[in-house]
């Protein structure tokens, strides 16, 4: 990072302390406590006290309402309030997984709803944090903002002929931070703490997931996303993993014209990926361009463990590219605050999970559902594995068009025959899910909304090839290692036999050696026998492994494993004959 961009990012604005006052902030945070409460008493109310006493139909048939006034009325106060409850609606908006549909609907679009700040505040704003009049800084600045969102806005500019010279390009956007938005997201994340602490004492929450864990992931989300050069540094990171990938681009970033709450990047604007005319329009194929972007959401997060975690429609551009480049267009990539980032140990959970899916291995799922933290270690899985066998039999292979085709009658049958298993397996929801989650159920809607019969195992299948492949060769490895030392300790053998039998011979040794070296002998045989079966398994794996590509070396292999074989089985024994004495 430029020691300028650092320096400066160390000046306290004080001018743009349009903070809440101590009173603004303890009305913001009860009305967000006080929502919750009245939420969770209505819950609590209809579907646990009515259903007690006998008027579960009651709750049964006002429910779609309720929770349809209720998501109606977090929107309202979500965009009364802005900050932080902007994000929370933005990710319920993405559960449709495990969301009733009337919230999502009513949460879907609340970004765009967002008011936008005057623009006398974001120049002051600006300014203070540039130290120096924007007509200084820029050429030219437009007042009106091309997008704005809960934490900041973005507005387009020209850089001067001297700076566009210096750092090579020209037009940019920039985005500045929202006046006061540092003291906004500390009252929101002080109310969605207690809220945590209130859920955790739930019993039927707290066996599901940690909301205390929850929140304080996404309070580290929240203050690395109101840093603008932690989220200049992760549009580095993104850029360099995506070098050897045609179609991702990354916007440059003009580190000398960005600070903590100011960032100035390449002006990248291009066709929206959900403009779907748009698209039709420069002869580009909405069904590529949803294929492209789950392939590189899937090579993010199996691959670089580094992934865009809110890639919604107006955070990604199909940008043409000019003829003679390797692809006729790219998907470039913006807003870089939300990024994810998966362990070692979690990648690995979630590849065996992914192949486990696409191989239909319902007791591979369990097993990788498992690993990856999701079912407590207490778990009873027998009747899980079960219903994933069932799930995979009636559902698996297809795409959300072909899912709403079938007949909702086979969904009740499933939810009847397994609902209970499933609800009352202890499900947990690990650390770390949070944003993982909403990267993958937002791409899947984007992509559905491309291509309407988009399948994801059509995505999936040549990526878990590879993925099985990778497993296969790495297993071949360690056999191929373990066969190396068994051949090492039977090549070996007859000299250790010969030194321990000259050894007995010289009286260095003293015991009855009578049957010695029959039995030495057979050890012998054996110990080769053992290595012929590992030449043979060995043959056998490879030449399976390599027939897909070439059917030719698979067949000779496989077919070579033969001779190897024949060494290794037992000899074969005649009828023994039993004499009486």
């Amino acid at each position: 990072m430029p020691a300028a961009a650092s320096t400066r990012s160390s000046l306290r604005a004080d001018g743009m302390a349009q903070d809440l006052s101590a009173r603004d902030s303890r009305a913001r945070y009860r009305r967000i406590v006080r929502f919750a409460a009245r939420v969770g008493a209505q819950t609590l109310w209809y579907e646990s006290v009515l259903p007690r006493i006998g008027l579960r139909r009651v709750a049964d048939r006002t429910r779609a309402r309720r929770i349809r006034r209720t998501a109606r009325r977090f929107h309202d106060l979500a965009i009364e309030l802005g900050g932080l409850l902007i994000k929370v609606g933005q990710f319920m908006s993405s559960r449709l997984d495990v969301l009733p549909p009337e919230i999502v609907h009513e949460l879907e679009g609340l970004q765009d709803e967002v008011p936008a700040v005057p623009f006398p505040a974001i120049k002051e704003a600006a300014e203070l944090e540039l130290g120096l009049p924007l007509e200084q800084v820029f050429e030219y600045f437009d007042p009106t903002p091309v997008a704005a969102a809960s934490l900041g806005q973005v507005h387009r500019a020209r850089l001067t002929a001297l700076d566009a010279a210096d750092f090579g390009l020209r037009e940019v956007a920039v985005k500045v931070q929202r006046p006061g938005i540092d003291g906004i997201v500390e009252v929101d994340l002080a109310a969605l703490r207690v809220i945590a602490q209130r859920l955790r004492r739930v019993r039927v929450v707290a066996n599901r997931v940690d909301p205390v864990a929850l929140v304080e992931e996404f309070a580290t989300t929240s203050l690395q996303e109101i840093d603008y050069l932690h989220e200049a540094t992760s549009a580095e990171r993104f850029r360099e993993n995506s070098a050897q990938n045609p179609r991702v681009g990354v916007p440059e970033i003009v580190w000398e014209r960005s600070t903590r709450r100011v960032l100035t990047m390449e002006d990248v604007t291009a066709i929206k990926i959900s403009d779907v005319d748009a698209l039709r329009a420069a002869g580009i194929d909405p069904v590529e361009v949803a294929e492209a972007l789950a392939g590189a959401m899937f090579d993010q997060i199996f691959t670089d463990s580094f992934f865009h975690a809110d890639p919604h429609p107006g955070n990604i551009f199909v940008t043409p590219l000019p003829a003679g480049e390797p692809v006729p267009w790219q998907l470039t990539f913006i807003d870089f605050g939300m990024m994810g980032e998966i362990s070692e140990s979690t990648r690995d959970g979630l590849r065996k999970l992914l192949i486990a899916v696409a191989s239909r291995d319902s007791k591979g799922l369990v097993s990788a559902i498992e690993e990856v933290g999701m079912l407590l270690p207490s778990a009873g899985t027998a009747e899980l594995e079960r219903a994933m066998t069932e799930l995979f039999k009636r559902f698996s292979g297809m795409g959300l068009a072909e899912l709403r085709k079938v007949d909702p009658r086979e969904f009740q049958d499933f939810a009847d025959e397994f609902g209970d298993v499933v609800r009352n397996l202890p499900f947990q929801l690990p650390e770390h899910f949070l944003l993982l989650i909403r990267a993958v159920s937002v791409t899947s809607g984007v992509c559905s909304g491309l291509d309407p019969k988009f399948n994801v195992w059509d995505v999936v299948e040549p990526y878990v090839t590879q993925l099985v492949r990778d497993e296969a060769g790495n297993l071949l490895t360690s056999f191929a290692s373990q066969a190396g030392q068994v051949a090492k300790t039977v090549w070996g053998l007859p000299q250790r036999v010969d030194r321990l039998i000259t050894q007995i011979e010289d009286g260095r040794v003293s015991f009855d050696v009578s049957h010695l070296d029959r039995r030495l002998a057979r050890l012998e045989r054996l110990g080769r026998r053992v290595l012929a079966a590992v030449v043979f398994a060995g043959l056998l794996i490879a030449g399976a492994l390599l027939r897909p590509d070439s059917a030719a070396l698979g067949t000779v292999l496989m077919d070579t494993s033969a001779l190897p074989l024949v060494y290794a089985l037992p000899p074969r024994r005649g009828p023994r004959h039993h004499h009486r004495r």
